[in-house]
C-alpha cells in the first residue's frame, strides 16, 4: 500500500469518532455574502452536502452585504449606515430583496447535486427555505429611523425542526417577515444567533475570512472559551470580525455548547475542523468554571499536593520544592474556587525552535470534561506565541493519550541536544513530538 493510501486509511479511521458524534446533531452555519462570492464556495457546498449525507442536521444562514452594495451601485441608490447597520429605505429594500432572492436561488442550485463532476453525484438533497424568521422593525434609535431594517422577533423553531427531521437542509436568507406582511432587512448575525439558540443547536459554525480567531500576534487560536472571545472583541478592528465575535459570544451565552470559526477561503478547512483532532479553525466552548492561568509562587504548595501522588507512582519525574519555585514561571495551572486541580509546564528551547511540555497532571476527582486537553492546548498556543515550531513530551505511561492529541512517537535522538544530555535512561521514557 502506498504512503498516500496509508495516510488516507489512517485519517478515515481517526475521523470515525467524530462522524459518530456529529450524526443527528444540529449545526447552524453562518456565512456572509463574501463567502458566497469566493472561488472556494463550490467546495464548501460539496462539504455541506457531505455533512448532510453523514446525518448532520444543517441550517444555513447567509448574508448578502456585498451583493446588496453591488445592486445599489447599479441602480444609483445611496447606501447609508449608522453604527455599521444599514438604514433600509424603500429603494434599498428592493436591492435587499433582489440580492437575497438571487443568492438563495444560487445556493439552492449549487446544493442540487446532479452534476457529473460533483463529489456528491447521485445524492438527493432537499433544500427548504421559507418564512421561518418573524421580524419586527428596529425603529428609531438615537434619533435615526432605520425604516425597513429589522431585528428577529421569533424563529419558527418547530417548522425548522420538522424540515430537519426529514433530512432537509434549511436555508435562511437575511430577511424576515412581520405579522402585518412587511419585509425587513435583517443582519446575518442576528438570524444565525437566534436560530442556534432557538433550535438548541449543538454548534454554531462561523465561516470567516480568517483561518479562525487570531491572537495579538496574528496566530490562530485552536481553542478557547467565551471569555477569551470577549477579550478579542475589545481589540477587534474591522466590523465583520466584531460581528462574528458578537455572534459567538451571544450564542455561547445563550446555551450553544460549541462554536467554531473557520476559513471559507481554504479548501477542506470545514471538514478538518469537524473531523480531526488538530482542526483547522478555532473551537470555542462555553465558559468553564475553572480558570486557566500562569502559575505564581503562591501556587507551589498546591502543585506539590497535586503531583506528589503521581510522582510516587512513577508517572511524573520527582521535583523538589526548590526546583518548582525556580521554574514556577513555566507552569500553567487550572484553578477551581481557589484550589489547584490541574497543572502543566512548558520549557522552551529557543535555539532548537521547540519546547518541552511536562508535568501534565489533573486531580483524580476532576478528570474528564477535556481538562487535560484544555491545558495541553493552552501550552501549545503559548508555544506558538513564542514562535516555537514544535513541542515534545517524555512519558512512561500516558503514550496513548498523547497519540490521541495528535503527537507522534520519535526516537530519543530527535530531542534537542541539551535535552538528550539530561535524558534519564533508567526511566526509559518514550518521546513524542507535535508540529505547531
Amino acid at each position: 500500500m502506498t504512503d498516500d493510501n496509508t495516510d488516507y486509511v489512517k485519517w478515515f479511521r481517526n475521523s470515525a469518532p467524530y462522524i459518530n458524534a456529529h450524526r443527528g446533531q444540529t449545526f447552524v452555519l453562518m456565512f456572509g455574502g463574501e463567502a458566497v462570492a469566493d472561488p472556494n464556495f463550490a467546495n464548501i457546498i460539496h462539504d455541506i452536502a457531505l455533512l448532510n449525507s453523514l446525518g448532520v442536521k444543517l441550517v444555513l444562514v447567509h448574508g448578502a452585504r456585498p451583493q446588496i452594495e453591488e445592486r445599489a451601485l447599479l441602480r444609483g441608490v445611496a447606501s447609508r449606515f449608522a453604527d455599521d447597520v444599514r438604514i433600509t429605505d424603500n429603494p434599498s429594500l428592493e436591492c435587499v430583496k433582489d440580492a437575497a432572492g438571487s443568492l438563495r436561488a444560487q445556493i439552492e442550485a449549487l446544493l442540487t447535486m446532479g452534476l457529473a463532476n460533483s463529489p456528491m453525484h447521485g445524492a438527493h438533497i432537499r433544500v427548504c427555505s421559507g418564512n421561518f424568521v418573524v421580524a419586527k422593525p428596529m425603529g428609531v434609535r438615537d434619533g435615526i429611523d432605520y425604516q425597513h431594517t429589522g431585528i428577529v422577533r421569533r424563529i419558527d423553531s418547530e417548522g425548522i425542526a420538522r424540515q430537519l427531521a426529514q433530512d432537509a437542509i434549511v436555508l435562511l436568507s437575511p430577511t424576515g417577515y412581520s405579522t402585518t406582511g412587511e419585509v425587513f432587512n435583517l443582519s446575518l448575525e442576528d438570524i444565525a444567533t437566534q436560530s442556534a439558540i432557538a433550535l438548541n443547536a449543538n454548534k454554531l459554525i462561523v465561516l470567516s475570512n480568517n483561518s479562525g480567531l487570531l491572537d495579538e500576534a496574528g496566530q490562530r487560536i485552536s481553542s478557547c472559551d467565551i471569555s477569551t472571545v470577549a477579550q478579542l472583541l475589545v481589540t477587534a478592528g474591522d466590523s465583520t470580525t466584531k460581528n462574528e465575535l458578537r455572534a459567538i459570544i451571544k450564542s455561547g451565552s445563550g446555551g450553544v455548547p460549541r462554536c467554531h470559526c473557520v476559513s471559507y477561503r481554504n479548501d477542506g478547512d470545514l471538514l478538518r475542523e469537524l473531523f480531526s483532532r488538530r482542526g483547522a479553525g478555532t473551537l470555542i466552548a462555553k465558559d468553564h468554571s475553572e480558570q486557566l492561568r500562569t502559575a505564581n509562587i503562591d501556587d507551589v504548595g498546591g502543585i506539590i499536593e497535586l503531583i506528589s501522588p503521581l510522582e510516587a507512582q512513577g508517572l511524573l519525574l520527582k521535583r523538589s520544592r526548590e526546583l518548582l519555585e525556580n521554574e514556577i514561571d513555566h507552569f500553567t495551572v487550572m484553578e477551581l474556587e481557589g484550589m489547584i486541580i490541574g497543572c502543566a509546564a512548558l520549557y522552551p528551547y529557543p535555539d532548537a525552535s521547540c519546547g518541552e511540555i511536562a508535568c501534565v497532571a489533573t486531580d483524580p476527582d476532576y478528570r474528564g470534561e477535556d481538562r487535560g486537553e484544555r491545558m495541553l492546548a493552552e501550552l501549545e498556543q503559548r508555544a506558538r506565541s513564542m514562535q516555537l515550531e514544535w513541542v515534545f513530551v517524555l512519558t512512561t505511561q500516558t503514550a496513548h493519550w498523547f497519540l490521541e492529541q495528535g503527537y507522534q512517537q520519535v526516537e530519543q535522538t530527535q530531542l534537542p541536544q541539551q535535552k538528550q544530555q539530561l535524558y534519564n535512561l533508567q526511566r526509559n521514557s518514550k518521546v513524542f513530538t507535535k508540529a505547531l
